[in-house]
């Protein structure tokens, strides 16, 4: 409500032709100045910490959106803020240190809640600066903790590693190891499918409708933190085992308009290579996407010619000096070769990887 408030309030005021209404004047406005009148007395019940970390969001939307404007901001263009419903399946709510305490007796202590009873995932490292309290679309509470870490880099190791994605195959590496791909939605596809047809049958507004959004909800969370886990496992066993990693710049977006899209939205290739850039950064290891135009398919990896377009359905290749190759296992070698040449480049220009 508070952001709501917030944003209608700016909102008008441009319309108006006012000047945009800065942080402090608006927490006047729609929180102060607020609680005193008979339709906002309510907010006198619920933690002031909450309703100025829902101005902070607005305040973040705003600066996001001027930037995409401007052109600061990197990435899709961002769109002004909009309304938030009360009926959003995905519900959150921030403190800061004086909104919470964590408790002798392992409870969370919430302003005007109350003591909450968690299950503890793992041991917080150091004391939490901050804590999001977030209600999924399955019913599902999460508690989650911003606090400082001290990672140590991982002992060094010798060896690199170039990644080539797919759908038959998850990954083939450059090494020869390859990777399954586990296709978690075909595996719960049909029990989806189920659930989604009860949900069309029933009433909207009704309660049973509200029971069988859950179920669908509960197996696309399922689902989700299936794939997450073991995409987590998978990417830590890669950092962990060469100290750099190379992937091809894929564009998932235009893949995922093609007759390929399901398959392509289940491998999940962007939360995986996101998770590599991630733990290599945190573990001191070596992370580079090699460009995407780079004919990584078609080069030969023994003698460097470039051959013409394979289509998906040819696996394997022979080139004019003799080599067969498989198409996935060449493809791998050669993104290493290039993310390699363009690590050891010191002007900054494409290099092409050596024969």
């Amino acid at each position: 409500m508070v952001y709501n408030d917030g944003l209608r309030a700016r909102l008008q005021a441009h319309t108006a032709g006012l000047p945009y209404i800065r942080g402090a004047a608006l927490q006047t406005r729609v929180i102060t100045t607020a609680k005193k009148t008979p339709e906002r007395a309510w907010l006198g019940e619920v933690s002031s910490v909450v309703l100025v970390q829902a101005l902070a969001d607005l305040h973040t939307a705003y600066r996001n959106f001027f930037a995409s404007v401007t052109g600061k901001r990197k990435g899709g263009k961002v769109a002004p803020p909009r309304f938030r419903s009360r009926k959003d399946n995905r519900q959150s709510i921030r403190l800061t240190r004086n909104g919470f305490s964590l408790r002798p007796n392992r409870r969370l202590y919430v302003a005007k809640v109350g003591e909450l009873k968690l299950s503890w995932s793992r041991e917080l490292p150091s004391v939490p600066s901050s804590v999001t309290i977030t209600k999924d679309p399955a019913g599902r509470y999460f508690a989650s903790f911003v606090v400082s870490v001290d990672d140590s880099p991982l002992p060094p190791v010798e060896s690199e590693v170039g990644i080539d994605l797919g759908l038959a195959t998850f990954a083939v590496l450059s090494d020869g190891r390859t990777i399954a791909s586990p296709r978690y939605l075909r595996q719960v596809e049909r029990r989806l499918r189920r659930a989604q047809k009860a949900l069309s049958r029933k009433h909207k507004g009704s309660s049973d409708r509200a029971k069988s959004r859950v179920k669908v909800a509960r197996i696309h969370a399922k689902l989700a933190d299936t794939r997450r886990d073991w995409a987590h496992k998978y990417a830590m066993a890669i950092i962990r085992d060469n100290q750099a990693v190379f992937v091809e710049d894929l564009c998932i977006a235009a893949l995922a308009r093609t007759r390929l899209a399901k398959s392509v939205h289940d491998a999940g290739w962007g939360m995986f290579t996101r998770m590599l850039a991630e733990k290599a950064s945190r573990y001191g290891r070596s992370f580079a996407r090699v460009d995407r135009w780079f004919p990584s398919t078609r080069l030969c990896s023994a003698c460097g010619l470039i051959g013409d377009k394979k289509p998906l359905y040819v696996r394997e290749w022979s080139c004019a000096c003799g080599a067969t190759h498989d198409r996935d296992l060449n493809a791998a070698i050669n993104i290493l070769a290039a993310g390699q040449a363009e690590r050891l480049n010191a002007c900054g220009g494409t290099v092409s990887p050596a024969a």
